[in-house]
């Protein structure tokens, strides 16, 4: 107690910085994995990515983001534990932030893809053990997070091998893509529309006071995916879009998918703000409430207008600094991509999303990600996958949870020893 009475504004300045590197790290690492296969696909460039995901990640960290975040990230440790000892709680929130964001850091720099979530949570569960102990760790939620390393990209990669499977038996296999394309096309972009509406509905806007039943949101992306379905009927047989048979009729048809995968990835980016942004200003903004109330610990706590902003910030630093790298990693490290591949991925992986969402399942959009486009190298055969690759992600993916733990260790007591 006596450390947040004497120290609490330098606590909160220093846990500020570090929520700002964990957000860098974010930014650099986990919202490269929106883009990346609209990169590697060839449909924009990096700066146009980054653009693109900077301006629609940044929009749902802080229009979506929320005025009260979980203290403790999925429930994995219990704060009361630390109703006692907050100096304790503060200190283990702090070493939490500057570990995860150390691994992010060094994952990046790796080009490995990894989920931020993973990592947050394994340094919490670190501190955790080195302080109260195991009982303080709800064990349940590290099973059910290992099991996501198996279950989720399985999951995505049977669901996009199947929509890579479709484009390549009723558009590109025929006779006469582009007639073909016209014809099932408005339907492929129905149903992306229906997807993209549903997860922005309940992973995008669910900060912000859109309380819709599970039958309200289905109804109202029903309603705007028939709408887009017209419209698209009209606009991929009108002038405009037959100009793109000059460069060719694969080009033509490859257009409709490059629209689409652009509208899943934007979509995504702005869902993955909105419950992302959590993993970094989730500690920072507990670390407020136990500095500004005294030392009182609580279950959840609400933001300071400066918190949201803060991490936003920081999420399109990460990105702009360093995304290329992982950007690279998903989008033609793992296999080559086409736009009709690459929407085969996102999309697939916006359904799994929502699949998840409607169980409760765990998931890692990074891992979701991953495993849809192996779905994609597997429909291609396996010599289109570059296993090497495919080994340093599963790798990265075990090594995440006691990195961060093993960081906070360190950083936990080397901070006791400072505020001592």
């Amino acid at each position: 107690m006596e450390i947040i009475q004497h120290y609490g504004t330098i606590l909160v300045l220093i846990t500020a910085i570090f929520g700002f590197f964990m957000a860098f790290g974010v930014g650099a690492n986990d919202v490269a994995n929106a883009m990346g296969t609209s990169v590697g696909s060839g449909t924009v460039s990096v700066k146009q990515a980054i653009f693109i995901a900077l301006m629609f990640e940044c929009a749902g960290a802080y229009l979506a983001g929320g005025e009260v975040t979980e203290t403790i990230k999925k429930g994995v440790i219990d704060p009361m534990q630390f109703a006692n000892q907050p100096d304790v709680l503060a200190l283990g929130m702090m070493s939490s932030l500057f570990s995860a964001g150390a691994w992010l850091l060094i994952a990046t720099k790796k080009g490995w893809p990894v989920s931020t979530t993973h990592t947050i949570i394994g340094a919490i569960i670190g501190f955790a053990l080195v302080t109260v102990g195991s009982d303080a760790v709800d064990w349940s939620v590290i099973g059910n997070i290992v099991g996501s390393w198996f279950i989720t990209p399985v999951i995505a990669g049977f669901i996009a091998y199947g929509i890579f499977f479709s484009t390549q038996k009723l558009i590109f296999d025929t006779e006469k893509p582009f007639k073909n394309a016209q014809k099932f096309g408005p339907y492929y972009i129905g149903l992306t529309v229906v997807i993209v509406s549903i997860v922005t509905m309940i992973k995008g806007l669910k900060h912000v006071g859109l309380d819709l039943t599970a039958w309200q949101v289905a109804i109202v992306a029903a309603i705007i995916g028939i709408a887009c379905i017209v419209a698209s009927h009209f606009y991929l047989r009108s002038a405009r879009f037959q100009q793109h048979l000059d460069k060719g009729t694969f080009v033509a048809v490859e257009k409709v998918f490059s629209i689409l995968m652009l509208l899943t990835a934007a979509a995504m980016a702005f869902a993955h703000g909105s419950n992302d942004v959590a993993n970094a200003i989730g500690p920072l903004a507990a670390v407020v409430s136990i500095v500004d109330s005294g030392g009182i610990v609580s279950n959840s706590s609400a933001l300071a207008w400066w918190i949201l902003p803060l991490g936003a910030v920081g999420i399109g630093a990460g990105l702009i600094i360093l995304g290329k790298k992982v950007m690279s990693t998903i989008g033609t490290g793992i296999t080559d991509l086409t736009p009709s591949r690459g929407f085969a991925a996102q999309f697939s992986t916006a359904i799994t999303v929502v699949l998840a969402s409607g169980t409760g399942l765990p998931i890692s959009t990074t891992q979701t990600l991953v495993g849809a486009i192996l779905g994609i190298g597997f429909a291609r055969g396996i010599a289109a996958l570059n296993l090497k690759v495919i080994r340093n992600i599963v790798v990265s993916w075990m090594i995440t949870l006691p990195a961060g733990a093993f960081f906070v260790v360190i950083i936990y007591y080397i901070l006791r020893i400072f505020f001592h």
